[in-house]
Parts: structure tokens; sequence; C-alpha cells
């Protein structure tokens, strides 16, 4: 047997290795959340119960039980809203979305509208608009949308000391669907193509984004959003 094949086994039973460690540890991290729930309070909604159901959902998921995971994560959402945790229900949105169910595209929709809408950091909302260009086809304007929304946001959030590490981020996230959706391939035709979508103008693309949104969830919004819009700080 070669040394190359040798160090193939070698890093094939250490990498069986890892992957039972990780799967060890998910369960105990199972086992310690469930331990901390039987610890609250049974009709307890609280941020604490939120959080810990959040933590379930999270472990559930790496073990590939995403039903389960749905279910806590849903329920996580649901107290979040209710106590107005705006970066907590995002969080739980992306574990909905990551779970696969049915619904997980709405789970994305309402992730994307709460971090698009509320001032959270800038890079749980870059995260959650670029599974929105991940989903969308490539000749659809919805991740030029998406990616203009991005980059727009960062302008508008993000720190001097994050500012352009992550709008290079977003620049690029623009260049890329640039690419692919209209072989876009320099700088002056990337201008020529944002300006003939008016992704320059977020007067322009934000509603567009919302009707986006409005178009994957239809009727089946999980909250109010003008109540919501209501609660921002300036309305």
């Amino acid at each position: 047997m070669t040394e190359d094949k040798n160090a193939e086994i070698d890093n094939a039973l250490l990498q069986i290795s890892d992957d039972e460690n990780a799967v060890e540890f998910l369960r105990k991290e199972l086992e310690r959340c469930k331990t901390r729930l039987s610890e609250l309070a049974r009709e307890s909604d609280s941020p604490e119960k939120a959080n810990i159901k959040l933590e379930m959902s999270n472990a559930l998921l790496g073990l590939s039980m995403n039903v389960e995971a749905w279910n806590e994560a849903k329920e996580a959402f649901i107290i979040f809203i209710e106590n107005e945790l705006w970066p907590q229900a995002v969080e739980a949105c992306d574990i909905l979305y990551q779970t696969d169910q049915p619904a997980s595209i709405i789970a994305l929709a309402h992730g994307v509208w709460l971090s698009v809408t509320y001032p959270i950091e800038p890079e749980q909302s870059i995260v959650m608009l670029n599974y929105i260009i991940e989903e969308t086809p490539a000749n659809s304007d919805g991740a030029a949308v998406a990616a203009a929304t991005a980059h727009y946001i960062v302008g508008l959030r993000s720190d001097s000391d994050k500012h352009d590490s992550l709008s290079f981020l977003t620049t690029n996230m623009i260049a890329k669907v640039a690419q692919r959706h209209s072989d876009v391939k320099s700088q002056e035709a990337l201008d020529f193509w944002m300006n003939k979508l008016d992704l320059k103008d977020p007067a322009v693309f934000l509603p567009r984004m919302g009707m986006i949104l409005n178009a994957i969830v239809g009727e089946d919004w999980w909250f109010d959003r003008e109540a919501l819009r209501a609660k921002l700080p300036v309305n």
C-alpha cells in the first residue's frame, strides 16, 4: 500500500473521529438545554426560554433532526417577536430556513424583512439577503435587488472599523450577481447595469425588495408588519 493511500485512510479515520466527537458534543448540548428548560416555569415564555430553544434548534439541526429543529426555532421566534428581540428573531429565521421544511422559504422572507426593517448588525442582514441571492434564478432581478439592499445597509449601519471590509464584500456580491445575470465583466458595464435596474436609488429598490418578500410570503405573514413598523425609533 502506497504512502498516499495510507495518508488517505488516516485522514478518513480522523474525519470519522471528528464527526463522532461533533455528534457527541451536539447530543450533550441538547441534553443540557433540556435540563435548563425543565428548570424554568412551565408557563414561562421568557426570552431566557427562547434563547434555550434557539440553542436546542441549532443542536437539532446539527444532528439532522430538522423537523424538531423547526419546531423549537419557531417557538423561539414567536417569543422573540413578542419581546421585540429583533436580532434573535432573525437568528431563529436563519435556523428555520436551514431546516429545509415546506415553509422554510417563508421563514427566510420574515428574517429578511426584519433584518432590513430594524437596525440590527449589518453582518446578519448580509447573511439573510445572501440567502435570497442563492434562492433566486440567475436571470431574475431579485438577486440584484437583494445585493443592492445589502450594500445599502452596510453604508447605513456599519461603523468605521467594519465599513470598508463589509462594503468590499457587498460590492463583490453585486458584481457576482451582475455577471451571472447579464455577463457583466467591467466597471463601465456594471455601472450601466445598475442604472438600468435602478439599483442605486434606495427609494426604488427597497420597495422592490418588499415586493419580492410579499411574493414569497403571500398572505402567510406571521406578524403584523404595520404594528412592528410603528415601534421603530423613527416611523
